[in-house]
């Protein structure tokens, strides 16, 4: 594993970590900035947004900044990337970068692709207007603050004006047991530009504990069209904290699936802001807990300008005394006529002690918009089971049947073929017999 600062994110320990940075000036005064901001802030509780999530347990001081390069170690494979060719791969380990390769092809056309780290020194020019100035904000709270300092690692994908990437770009993200991973994704599409980008998080220890403080940022220039799939597989010891935005401009589509499997606490908020006429986005997101495992997502869709449209489809299963939280609201500026706006949130119950929490919302400003929301809770039919059990199927094979079907209509939605399958496949692993009390 990595060597890491003694326990605590103190001022020594932040002293330490920019005496070794190789940065410009201006990302040394955000950094700034941003640690007297973290050093104000307390750690999140109570009010609307956190008074469903409970972090009496978490001790932030556990934790410290990964300084030295890690040592020889086994680190996690990841899932999405078998059997699929690659224009690009980069992988990392407790935030520090291990290997990158990007097609020669691509890289002559002016796609920058690889760590953030070192590409922020050699195009810092470039990077200055997006890295933490347009999307996240780096002192929305305590979490964001000590991102926005201390991050290290993590990836940049930049495609020029009117470049095409026809394969995907893959990312890897480990974390060794205990360890701590402050990455940061940045995503930058120039006008008419396309990408497909697939990014996942993976333990050595499944069961391992750490801590992950991430941000990403997706800015998509007028035309620009971006797939990204991003799978949160942590160990389930993690604390996992990540402020994630993205930017659209006129004409612009993303669509962006979520996967969340892992991690002993997660935190996420997911915004996505349509700030030019025409945009469009697709967000996508499918949610297993068990265990004693608490995820909280709160997502934004922020209409701020005509004509554009957005769809979410978040579906979450239960089991055990597991707690999914989803929090959603479309916001509709003034402005922003003729908004076409849906979510939706179902989740299917596979304990009698499990919970979940759905909060949709609608903010409407504007008077001339189509926008509705919804969100459903049920348990598994005991008539579907006995009907597969009929057909020579075991009650165990019968449930898997059952919560497959549950999410297909979020795995019609991906165009990765592989990455529907191994989502299907990691999800039926962990579904047990469930019992009807």
């Amino acid at each position: 594993m990595s060597t890491t600062t003694e326990a605590g994110f103190t001022q020594e320990a932040f002293e330490a970590f920019l005496a070794e940075r190789r940065e410009p000036d201006w990302l040394r005064r955000r950094r700034l900035e941003a640690w007297r901001r973290f050093e104000e802030l307390p750690i999140p509780r109570g009010g609307e947004e956190w008074r469903r999530t409970d972090l009496r347990a978490f001790r932030l001081q556990r934790f410290g900044l990964p300084l030295l390069p890690p040592a020889e170690a086994a680190t996690p494979e990841g899932l999405l990337a078998e059997g699929v060719p690659l224009a690009g791969r980069a992988v990392s380990f407790d935030s520090l970068s291990l290997h990158e390769e990007l097609d020669p092809h691509f890289a002559r056309r002016g796609v920058l692709f690889g760590s953030l780290d070192d590409l922020v020194f050699e195009h810092g020019d470039l990077l200055r207007p997006h890295l933490l100035a347009r999307a996240v904000d780096p002192h929305y709270d305590k979490f964001a603050a000590l991102h926005a300092a201390c991050w290290q690692g993590g990836t940049l994908v930049y495609v020029p004006r009117g470049v095409a990437v026809g394969r995907p770009l893959y990312t890897l993200s480990t974390l060794s047991s205990g360890g701590v991973d402050l990455g940061h994704t940045l995503i930058v599409l120039e006008e008419d530009a396309e990408a497909t980008v697939v990014g996942e998080t993976a333990s050595s220890d499944s069961e391992g504990g750490g801590l992950h403080c991430g941000a990403i940022e997706i800015l998509l220039a007028p035309g620009a069209r971006l797939r990204y799939v991003n799978l949160q597989n942590w160990g389930n010891g993690v604390w996992h904290f990540a402020h994630q935005k993205a930017r659209l401009d006129r004409d612009a589509s993303l669509q962006w699936t979520i996967g969340a499997l892992g991690g002993r606490l997660a935190k996420v908020n997911q915004h996505v802001a349509l700030v030019g006429e025409g945009a469009h986005a697709q967000v996508n997101g499918v949610m297993f807990t068990e265990g004693r495992q608490h995820l909280a997502y709160h997502t934004l869709q922020h209409h701020e300008t005509p004509r554009g449209t957005s769809d979410l489809l978040y579906k979450g299963a239960l089991q055990d005394r597991s707690h999914l939280v989803w929090r959603g609201m479309i916001k509709v500026d003034p402005d922003a006529q003729k908004t076409d706006a849906y979510q939706r949130n179902d989740n299917l119950m596979l304990s009698e002690q499990a919970r979940a929490d759905s909060i949709p919302g609608l903010e409407i400003e504007a008077d001339d918009v189509r926008c509705s929301h919804g969100a459903t809770a049920g348990r598994v039919d005991e008539e579907q089971i006995f009907y597969a059990q009929s057909r020579g199927l075991t009650r165990k094979e019968a449930v898997r049947m059952i919560v497959s079907g549950f999410f297909q209509q979020v795995f019609d939605r991906i165009a990765i073929d592989s990455v529907r399958e191994v989502l299907g496949r990691a999800i039926g692993r962990r579904v047990r017999e469930y019992q009807e009390t």
